[in-house]
């Protein structure tokens, strides 16, 4: 037979326990020997590292209760349930623990893994991260904006990533994004641009180095806004030129 700390130490808990387990109804509590203690048996012993075993799983006491006076068959039973209920839980802890990994680069918890190899592709290319997280935040826009435009726009950002002369260009524009608006090299990066969009004018529906490169995000820097100025403008006047050659032709 054993004393009450006998008990609590057998099961790893404290007196404090055992006597909160008797006051809520769990364990029994024994009457008192002819020396005026308490004794419990092995079988208490056993019953209270359930309950201990239970409770440090997140089992309710009333449940607990229950159990304590179930049948084996249906104890057995609902031990295979709890046990389905910790795994759910583990899962859940596993899966918490991958996002918290994740939060330093919040791209992951919010894009498609596609985009996120887009963005990982940028970096590998040597872009700069300001330019990386603008393109990120533009992804983030057109998946809550347009969510059916991201596959092609995927195949589309892929392909320019693919071609040398898109990427030379892609770090040019990164590389200018602190420049003086009035820096004469931007002549050349303009013209370069130009020459870039012309080439690919013929692809009905292709979208140019333009939104390639500056679209939404123009505004980040003085010298892109000059890029976007100068191309918009130029492209305007092809569509002119075009248009009055047209209306020529039919007069």
């Amino acid at each position: 037979m054993l004393t009450i700390s006998q008990l609590a130490a057998t099961a790893g808990v404290t007196v404090r326990t055992v006597r909160h387990y008797h006051h809520v109804g769990l364990l029994p509590e024994p009457e008192r020997d002819a020396s005026g203690y308490r004794r419990y048996s092995a079988q208490m012993a056993v019953d209270l590292i359930r309950i201990r075993t239970l409770a440090d799983a997140g089992v309710p006491l009333a449940r607990i209760d229950a159990l304590l006076h179930a049948q084996p068959t249906e104890f057995a039973s609902a031990i295979i349930d709890i046990d389905a209920e910790l795994q759910n839980k583990i899962n859940q802890l596993i899966e918490y623990r991958r996002r918290i990994g994740e939060l330093d680069s919040g791209e992951k918890l919010v894009l498609p893994a596609a985009v996120v190899a887009i963005l990982n592709r940028m970096r590998g290319l040597g872009i700069s991260e300001q330019r990386v997280l603008l393109e990120r935040d533009s992804w983030i826009l057109m998946q809550a904006l347009d969510p059916g435009a991201m596959p092609q726009r995927i195949r589309e950002k892929n392909a320019g990533l693919d071609d040398p002369e898109t990427t030379r260009l892609y770090i040019a524009c990164d590389q200018s994004v602190d420049w003086d608006p009035n820096d004469p090299r931007l002549d050349q990066l303009i013209d370069d641009l130009d020459a870039w969009e012309i080439a690919h004018e013929r692809g009905a529906g292709q979208p140019g180095l333009l939104k390639l490169v500056v679209s939404r995000i123009s505004d980040a820097s003085p010298a892109w806004q000059r890029i976007v100025d100068a191309l918009t403008h130029r492209a305007k006047q092809r569509q002119n030129a075009t248009g009055g050659s047209h209306r020529a032709a039919v007069e």
